[in-house]
């Protein structure tokens, strides 16, 4: 069975930092571009950030870029969102998601082309 396993979220203070982690259990998530998204209750998941098979591109979203960075250890079978600077608009449930799709292409920013997605991890900020 494949899973997404998601850990690290938490409550913070605004300004602090935090770290999540994505295991891939039954998969070898170096076949698979990955992908940070988050959800607010009543507004659509965002992409929030998303990193080629290889590591070797990322993409953010606009409201994240030079706070968070997404990275990758294929070796261990996991992927990583460091998040610095938090502010109470980061407050969301994270998830993450693979796509099928070694290579980094705009696919990677829709949603329903992810295959496997995990259950999230809340992360609240405070203000």
């Amino acid at each position: 069975q494949i899973q997404l396993l998601e850990s690290g979220g938490g409550s913070v203070q605004a300004g602090d930092s935090l770290t999540l982690s994505c295991e891939g259990r039954g998969v070898i998530l170096g076949n698979y571009g990955m992908a940070w998204f988050r959800q607010v209750p009543g507004k659509d998941r965002e992409l929030v950030a998303a990193i080629s098979a290889s590591g070797g591109t990322q993409n953010y979203g606009d409201s994240v870029k030079g706070r968070f960075t997404i990275s990758r250890d294929n070796y261990k079978d996991m992927v990583y969102l460091q998040m610095n600077n938090l502010d109470p608009e980061d407050a969301a449930v994270y998830y993450c998601a693979a796509i099928a799709r070694s290579y980094w292409s705009t696919r990677y920013g829709v949603q329903s082309e992810y295959k496997y997605w995990g259950r999230g991890t809340q992360v609240t900020v405070s203000s």
